[in-house]
């Protein structure tokens, strides 16, 4: 679980006074604190919900960071760019583009899509099989790719 490894995470990076480091790991703590005080929710969060929390997190990230480069402000974008390297820590690994289109090719092949009409039913397949392991970005320009 993610949870318990962030406090040890951040107790060692205020320690080394590592800013960037503790700004990333205070992130993720609160998005998850944030999660587990949602109306509805368990008490105890899954390591899936987890990574969908950080996966948000990156994204949130990666748009204020192109946001911040249009404006050319580089002192803002380096820190989301910061944040975003320490919360990739704590994500599964990403698969790469190839490995990611031999998957879709599968689902497709599985789902029996001939076309973009049926990129509903093989982007629901792609996404539970690469849950945490691509961006979703790239797994629908594929499935398109592939479909068109």
């Amino acid at each position: 679980m993610i949870s318990t490894t962030i406090d040890q995470e951040i107790k060692k990076a205020m320690l080394a006074k590592n800013n960037a480091q503790l700004r990333g790991l205070r992130a993720i703590k609160a998005a998850i604190l944030v999660a587990k005080t949602e109306k509805g929710a368990s008490e105890e969060i899954t390591e899936e919900v987890e990574t969908k929390i950080l996966q948000r997190l990156i994204k949130q990230r990666k748009e204020s960071a192109d946001i911040y480069r249009q404006q050319n402000r580089e002192d803002l974008y380096t820190v989301e760019e910061e944040e975003i390297e320490v919360i990739n820590q704590f994500l599964p690994k990403q698969l790469d583009p190839e490995a990611v289109e031999a998957i879709i090719v599968q689902v497709i092949n599985e789902t029996g899509a001939t076309s973009v009409k049926d990129m509903g039913k093989v982007m629901g397949m792609a996404n539970a099989k690469l849950a945490g392991k691509a961006d979703g970005k790239l797994i629908a320009e594929i499935v398109k790719r592939k479909l068109a």
